[in-house]
């Protein structure tokens, strides 16, 4: 069974399509059959993984409004092990257009169910809002990563996205499941980066990673030439760290 992690923090900006694109690469490397779905209408996941929207006939939003089927939606990545479900512009259509629809909060869940079995791991970046398609996507996933930028403001708002999760698992997915707290952007030069990670540690103790993703220059450049850190530079400290990432996953998982 599919381990489906849905990267969500309605806060832009804290990392979550990196975070989707380099630990689904890492994933991949490690061996591990990954899928990554761009649920996001900025399809940023899509472009930094390396793919060419102009090329895509169909996309995420295709499947999502039930006019193709996920298998035919799927398209290769520079690795072998990874698989993407892109999306495009035409995705930020779906809240409206499903609005009036039954049972629209299922329709990612519905798309990947046939697919799913084919992975070890299938990771959804979400939109930076709790719109219906992170509730699509919350409803989809096995468990909820929540990436923390350790800046300012950091902590505010993370309470509602705790709301949203316990909505969902009382009323469309009981199984929902907190996989943890990813501290990002973290500057070891700051105190304030520092008091980020204490408090966030404070208030949430063991769901908060081990592994820190730092503020690096490498990380930043790797999506303009289409490809996941792990690929760009991989000696690079944000490659390294998403491979500690993967590996803390994989740890977790194989516990449970």
């Amino acid at each position: 069974m599919a381990h489906i992690l849905c990267i969500a923090n309605q806060k832009g900006g804290v990392g979550k399509t990196t975070t989707a694109v380099n630990l689904a690469a890492a994933l991949a490397i490690y061996e591990q059959r990954t899928l990554l779905i761009d649920c996001d209408p900025q399809a940023n996941a899509t472009t930094g993984i390396g793919i060419d929207k102009s090329r895509l006939h169909h996309t995420l939003y295709h499947g999502m409004i039930g006019e193709d089927m996920a298998e035919g939606l799927i398209v290769d990545s520079e690795i072998a092990t990874l698989k993407v479900l892109p999306s495009r512009v035409e995705l930020i259509g779906f809240d409206i257009e499903m609005m009036d629809q039954p049972d629209r909060e299922n329709a990612l869940k519905r798309l990947i169910a046939p697919i799913a079995d084919r992975f070890d791991y299938i990771l959804i970046d979400c939109p930076p809002s709790l719109s219906l398609l992170t509730v699509n996507a919350m409803t989809a996933a096995t468990e909820l990563l929540i990436p923390l930028q350790c800046e300012f403001y950091a902590l505010e708002g993370l309470s509602q996205l705790i709301q949203t999760f316990n909505r969902i698992r009382q009323h469309l997915n009981i199984n929902l499941e907190i996989a943890g707290i990813l501290l990002t952007m973290f500057d070891k030069r700051t105190n304030l980066s520092q008091q980020v990670a204490e408090d966030a540690e404070a208030h949430f103790k063991e769901l908060v990673f081990n592994t820190i993703i730092p503020r690096n220059v490498r990380l930043g450049e790797s999506p303009s030439f289409g490809k996941p850190i792990l690929l760009y530079d991989a000696a690079s400290i944000g490659s390294q760290s998403y491979f500690a990432l993967a590996q803390e996953l994989m740890k977790n998982a194989s516990a449970n």
